[in-house]
């Protein structure tokens, strides 16, 4: 596995004219220990279809390639597309992409999603996430990932120490919020390592983390409508200091008492106290609850 030192970075963007982007949260991985521990703990296979986004000099794109899969390398900035194309143009397993990989803020870009159909993981391979995620789309990606078909059976990524700890938080902790009941709905989250400002070039205000999800099968989500969960969980997480029998109740013309005794849900709980599983049979019992 090789990698781009700082030094290597430096001056492929000076040889391009080019320095790095804030707007487009352009902080370089350059601690090659953790880079190389990001591809690992993705395991890769020959037979994998990779998507990366935030691409940049393509540090992490060559060291993703040495896995034998092919790779989708997204990038929105049009310089770096220059260089990877320099690059990586002539790769035969590699599809370079210039687009914002959010269409929207809870939209994968469908030329990215496009992609994705396009290339499928030969027999044993399987579809993965192993990106250095920029800080302002890693949450709304992340999240629209976990259920954007085709599906990906892993994700490994750099994110922002807060977010991390927003997806992997407990019930009642001040992190506990609505990404971390619908990532813990649907998938498993790892904390794999933490990475510090001095990890990245130009070096950012915050600490990082890697992590990794697995997303998890149908049976266990145990959810038939993932979208409706998600809009009724963000819906409740509006007002989360406020008990469930006051947001219920202005929320629908619906038996509220007949809710809660079919979830087995204390209404004068707050959002913030219940686990995903119990936010599963909330849901559940909230679609199942006749309008008044």
């Amino acid at each position: 596995m090789a990698g781009q030192t700082q030094s290597e970075i430096r001056a492929l963007l000076a040889a391009a004219g080019l320095a790095p982007q804030h707007r487009f949260g352009q902080n370089f991985l350059i601690d090659l220990n953790l880079l190389r521990k990001l591809v690992a703990a993705a395991q890769l296979c020959p037979a994998d279809v990779v998507l990366e986004v935030g691409a940049g000099t393509g540090s992490l794109t060559e060291v993703l390639l040495e896995s034998g899969g092919h790779v989708i390398a997204v990038e929105i900035d049009r310089g770096l597309q220059r260089i990877l194309r320099e690059r990586l143009g002539a790769h035969p397993r590699c599809t370079l992409v210039q687009a914002d990989a959010l269409a929207a803020k809870h939209e994968v870009h469908p030329l990215v999603l496009g992609l994705l159909h396009e290339h499928t993981p030969q027999a044993g391979g399987a579809r993965k996430l192993v990106a250095n995620l920029p800080y302002q789309i890693a949450t709304p990606l992340v999240m629209e990932l976990l259920y954007a078909e085709p599906r990906l059976t892993r994700l490994v990524c750099t994110i922002q120490k807060e977010v991390g700890q927003r997806l992997s938080a407990a019930p009642g902790s001040g992190s506990y919020g609505p990404v971390s009941v619908i990532t813990q709905t649907l998938a498993d989250v790892e904390l794999l390592a933490i990475a510090p400002a001095t990890a990245f070039w130009p070096r950012p205000q915050v600490e990082s983390v890697m992590l990794a999800l697995t997303p998890k099968p149908a049976e266990q989500v145990e959810v038939d409508d993932v979208g409706g969960f998600v809009r009724f969980v963000h819906r409740a997480f509006r007002h989360r200091r406020k008990m469930l029998r006051r947001l219920v109740r202005d929320w629908e013309p619906l038996d509220a008492l007949a809710l809660f005794q079919r979830a087995g849900v204390n209404p004068d709980a707050r959002p913030e106290q219940l686990a995903p599983p119990v936010w599963r049979v909330f849901h559940r019992a909230f679609q199942q609850t006749e309008p008044r």
